[in-house]
């Protein structure tokens, strides 16, 4: 018999937890540990992980969500088995302690028995007390990488933690056992079919995971957008500056070039990109597109046939909803394409094809240099299109082009009115509702902005495109509520300026991004923040700079927790 692992959490922050462990004497060559939010129960102490079975032969932590943990707790309750906490995790962690006793089964078997008999989606690991030197990892939908240290292991939902001990990872896949003991590890399906581990790996810096002297990683990664963005486009540009190539496309050319339509999916942020992408997909390459939430397209029944492409979009390539959504694409038959972040996540493992950006990590839970690169590859994808379909001359391509390498620049002069825009923060921060408004290419803009505010504000904010104030929105116009106008120069400027007049008649209050030198807005709004000129199809990686400032100081100024926002998780692994 051995001792029962010393089990130490608390609810709030990970410092709180070191001021208890700052006490204590710790030792071992093994440990586990776990931050998470609240899927099943209240963020308590008893919901807490690690959870441990309730005759303490397990222990385990847990991402995802139990979807049958009620059956199964009610089949456990009736068999004797008691409960401390509210979660679906303890659930899973007494059925495997369940089947072990009943069974007379290895802790190994136990584990494989039991995650045969839930649903959902799981990223575990877990510890047996009467096998004290090894550490079992499993995973379904949610994320797990181990990092190969020198005569040590580690196992983490992401590889930017690993950063800073190792830079050699392996990708866990779905329906897979990872066995870890001190001088070696193996990897399995849990149909007991063996798998050499690819070593994958991380190029990554620890100055790239570290604030490197700014207040919050989300201001670190606002101001890094200019460096993101040029590494996303540097390699691709044709040499004459001509147009663009995107290796990661290349074997699917042909049928890009045929394709019947284009349909992207994604979620949150990922989404508003996808929109942008849409409007400059359309445009330039002449090409249908749909953006569809992953969530949503897998419910519905939608039509998809081998003729259509489908582009998943997501940072961290682990997003369950598009992940689910690109397996049923595939399954009829379509060729689905994605655009990542995260080098060797799910969904890249998963497509036909597909691109990076290059944005590195991101830490901030609220995504900033991820959609502007999303939109930079979208917009690279919209030039090479309409350069394979010929729908674009060499002349616009060039121009284009050389829009696209001037977004840098535009946008650091953009970072230069980032204490003016913390100005316009003080006068707005005790609003309880904002309104944003844009038309084309600046709608989606106007749905990310308002995003960004309430995530991390908590300031209850909607974007809508601008004529639809009409529909609706306008009874909510008062002189307490700011209405935050995307209106720099485009086909659509005069339409805008008249949507402002009619927000100022009915005694609105209106912050205006608008063109640098733009007097005709100056003269209606109350404040205006302004951005240097550039052609439509380039002004939401623009004009969304300010849009994420203004959120940020916003949010600060409020004291909210600007990195980790509450109720939020960097990457959604549930549904």
């Amino acid at each position: 018999m051995h001792d029962t692992p010393v089990v130490h959490k608390c609810v709030g922050k990970v410092k709180d937890l070191e001021k208890i462990l700052d006490n204590l004497s710790l030792s071992g060559t093994l440990g586990i540990g776990h931050t998470r939010w609240a899927t099943h129960g209240e963020p308590t102490e008893a919901n807490a992980h690690p959870h441990i079975s309730s005759k303490g032969i397990f222990t385990i932590i847990h991402n995802g969500i139990i979807e049958n943990y009620a059956r199964i707790k009610s089949h456990l309750l009736s068999r004797g088995v008691s409960f401390s906490s509210e979660t679906d995790t303890e659930v899973l962690v007494n059925l495997i302690e369940h089947l072990y006793l009943e069974g007379g089964l290895s802790a190994e078997q136990a584990i494989v028995a039991s995650l045969g008999k839930v649903e959902g989606a799981y990223g575990i690991l877990i510890h047996c007390r009467e096998e004290p030197d090894i550490l079992f990892a499993a995973r379904k939908g949610s994320p797990l990488v181990i990092g190969l240290g020198k005569h040590e292991y580690f196992v983490a939902s992401d590889a930017t933690p690993l950063a800073e001990y190792t830079q050699k990872v392996i990708y866990m896949n779905d329906d897979e056992l990872a066995i870890l003991e001190k001088s070696h590890f193996k990897i399995k399906s849990l149909t007991n079919r063996g798998r050499e581990p690819k070593v994958q790996d991380l190029n990554l810096k620890i100055g790239e995971i570290d604030k490197e002297g700014f207040d919050h990683f989300m201001l670190k990664e606002i101001f890094e957008q200019p460096r993101s963005i040029h590494d996303t486009f540097r390699g691709r540009i044709l040499p004459d500056q001509s147009g663009v190539h995107l290796g990661g496309l290349f074997n699917v050319l042909p049928t890009l070039k045929k394709a019947k339509r284009i349909i992207i999916i994604g979620c949150g942020t990922s989404w508003h990109a996808g929109l942008v992408g849409e409007y400059l997909i359309e445009e330039f390459a002449r090409l249908p597109v749909e953006v569809e939430y992953g969530s949503e397209f897998r419910y519905r029944q939608p039509i998809v046939d081998k003729e259509d492409v489908v582009l998943a979009i997501s940072q961290s390539g682990e997003t369950a909803d598009t992940l689910a959504a690109i397996r049923l694409a595939k399954a009829e038959g379509a060729t689905v394409l994605g655009l990542c972040n995260v080098v060797g996540s799910t969904i890249p493992r998963e497509t036909d094809a597909g691109v990076y950006t290059h944005a590195g990590p991101e830490i901030g839970v609220a995504s900033t240099k991820a959609f502007t690169c999303q939109v930079t590859i979208l917009t690279m994808m919209a030039i090479l299109l309409g350069q394979e379909r010929k729908k674009l001359n060499q002349l616009t391509r060039r121009k284009m082009v050389d829009e696209l390498l001037r977004v840098p620049e535009r946008i650091t002069e953009v970072l230069n009115t980032s204490d003016q825009i913390r100005e316009l923060a003080e006068i707005y921060k005790d609003s309880t509702n904002a309104l944003y408004l844009g038309r084309g290419y600046l709608y989606p803009v106007a749905l990310e902005g308002a995003l960004k505010l309430k995530e991390i504000s908590y300031i209850h904010a909607e974007g809508y495109p601008a004529a639809e104030m009409k529909h609706g929105p306008i009874a909510l116009i008062d002189q307490n509520m700011p209405v935050i106008v995307v209106a720099t120069k485009d086909r659509s400027y005069d339409k805008i300026v008249s949507n402002i007049q009619e927000i100022k008649a009915r005694k609105g209050t209106v912050i205006a991004i608008v063109t640098k030198g733009d007097k005709l807005i100056r003269d209606l709004a109350d404040h205006v923040i302004e951005v240097p000129e550039t052609s439509a199809a380039f002004s939401p990686l623009i004009t969304v700079i300010p849009l994420q400032l203004f959120a940020y100081h916003i949010a600060v100024l409020r004291g909210c927790n600007v990195d980790q926002p509450r109720n939020l998780a960097k990457s959604v692994t549930v549904e």
